[in-house]
């Protein structure tokens, strides 16, 4: 029995389940390049004062020696979530030696792809495949791409959560799968409104020019007198086809309608071989360039806005822990870093985010073919390209089909209008259950953006480089300063100094054991992997 957005609301309202309204899992991962305080990349490596990157907790690198990426635990609240990534910060920027970290998603200035050192994890086998999956990344689509920074938010709800839909729909399903179920649901709507997210907190509309450099684009960039690219009405050009897109996955059918389905499609691109990447070689002259020529070296490799995900137990790969136990939360990946913020998001948007993906749950949320999942797409690449263009018109498909007569166009205002009115329910029902009025008070400044594009951060982004001629460097250079300065004042909140000093300990013991475990040399771990 599925009811409507409003009916699910009236039954929450009960007091037998408001509990599970204030149970929220909540996890960040930010990820941050290390500059020089002349805006230049760092070229040093990964502090081993911050601990081995394979295998700490909390500090870690992405795709490039210089590319920090910071992990918060599971929180319960809003504000432990953003207290915990500021202390994970604080620590880091102590032990770098006066190196910023930049505040915005696009890079710095970068005059040499080949000066963009691939992330090291070590000497272990599992070490050596991170590095060469980072390898094939370079040369499949370039060092420049994958400096791009973002923010990952996970999110989950508690059992008691899907217990109480359970009790309200009188569903007798298997818990597990009636789980997986509903947060598949959830997917479909985000696919559906996920627009939202860049048109809201996008914040790369413009780039430095190195950024660009033999690159070829058909986007319609103009320059400030001081040399940035920039769309006029851009939000999110992270999100755009200069980020993280890829056209040799464009083809591929991945549907969120159930996980098998899900599964089956990831399967399918992870042994889909690519002539492309063929071209490029596995092992030339003895040395990896790719993990292998598929279109996917590995799952992580598929760009998606949003992804189901399992806690993988140790030797388990992502999809294998889905199939196992089905999701136990999803990853929200559409955020640009909030330069206006010293961790990359405030807490005012974790609070946005637990009212859209609740509203996501809870609202209709009909099977999503693959013309209507296109149609979805195509309203977030317009959206990230001109989200703030008043004649912009996006398809609002209201059931599964994306038929002509099935789509009707609607403006950003009209459309934002229509799921924030819907989002109030939810807003109010999250007060209720949190004993706050924060929700409902974030919710209308957010709206605020709907009737006014020059309340976005994309907008005031460009109203300074555009219209001020500001210097897009120096403003992040001294966004980077303020907050250095900002984080290494303040007092650790909810861990400490001596945590953190035993986690780098900790850390590069469990590398230095899984370094004298390998029994077997690279070459076979590799065909182990992938057998």
């Amino acid at each position: 029995m599925t009811l409507s957005l409003n009916e699910y609301i009236t039954a929450f309202t009960q007091e037998k389940h408001q509990t599970s309204l204030s149970q929220f899992g909540r996890g960040i991962e930010r990820e941050a390049l290390r500059v020089l305080p002349q805006g230049g990349l760092s070229e040093r490596p990964h502090s081993e004062r911050l601990g081995s990157a394979l295998t700490h907790p909390n500090i870690t690198t992405d795709y490039s020696e210089t590319l920090m990426e910071f992990i918060t635990p599971v929180s319960y609240k809003p504000e432990t979530v953003i207290a915990q990534l500021e202390d994970v910060q604080k620590f880091t920027l102590s032990q770098l030696d006066g190196e910023l970290l930049w505040p915005m998603s696009m890079p710095c200035f970068v005059d040499d792809d080949d000066k963009i050192p691939l992330a090291q994890f070590g000497k272990s086998n599992i070490g050596r495949m991170k590095t060469v999956y980072r390898q094939g990344l370079k040369n499949r689509y370039g060092s420049m791409m994958q400096v791009i920074s973002g923010i990952h938010f996970n999110f989950s709800f508690p059992k008691s959560f899907f217990q109480s839909l359970q009790t309200i729909e009188k569903n007798t399903d298997d818990i597990d799968d009636y789980t997986s179920d509903k947060y598949f649901a959830l997917l479909r709507n985000y696919k559906r409104f996920c627009w939202l997210i860049p048109y809201l907190y996008g914040s790369s509309p413009a780039i430095c020019g190195s950024f660009l450099k033999n690159k070829p684009t058909d986007l319609p960039f103009k320059k400030t007198e001081k040399g940035y690219l920039y769309l006029e009405y851009a939000t999110s050009l992270r999100m755009s086809d200069l980020g993280y897109t890829n056209s040799e996955q464009s083809s591929l059918q991945i549907c969120y309608n159930n996980l098998s389905g899900y599964l089956d499609g990831v399967k399918n691109a992870i042994n889909l071989p690519s002539k492309k990447f063929e071209k490029i070689g596995i092992k030339v002259d003895g040395k990896y360039q790719q993990l292998n020529s598929n279109v996917l070296q590995i799952e992580n490799e598929l760009y998606a806005p949003v992804r189901p995900k399992c806690v993988a137990k140790a030797g388990e790969k992502p999809s294998e822990a889905l199939n196992n136990r089905g999701v136990e939360y999803i990853e929200v990946r559409a955020l640009d870093v909030n330069p206006f913020s010293a961790t990359g998001i405030t807490v005012e948007q974790v609070r946005f985010l637990d009212i859209f993906l609740t509203f996501c749950m809870l609202e209709t949320s009909p099977i999503l073919d693959c013309k209507a999942q296109a149609t979805s797409e195509e309203n977030m690449d317009a959206v990230v390209v001109r989200g703030r263009d008043p004649s912009l018109l996006l398809r609002d498909i209201t059931t599964g089909s994306a038929e002509e007569n099935s789509a009707e166009e609607k403006s950003v205002q009209q459309w934002g209008g229509e799921i924030f009115a819907q989002m109030a329910g939810v807003a109010t029902l999250l007060d209720q259950a949190n004993d706050s009025k924060l929700y409902s008070q974030v919710l209308a400044a957010e709206a605020a953006k709907i009737n006014d594009a020059s309340l976005t951060p994309s907008a005031q982004i460009l109203a300074a480089v555009v219209d001020e001629n500001q210097s897009l460097t120096k403003m992040a250079l001294t966004k980077a300063v303020d907050y250095r300065q900002q984080l290494l004042a303040n007092d650790y909140q909810e861990f400490n100094e001596e945590y953190f000093i035993e986690s780098v300990t900790d850390s590069l013991r469990k590398n230095a054991a899984i370094e004298a475990s390998d029994k077997v040399d690279f070459d076979s771990f590799l065909q182990d992997y992938f057998s």
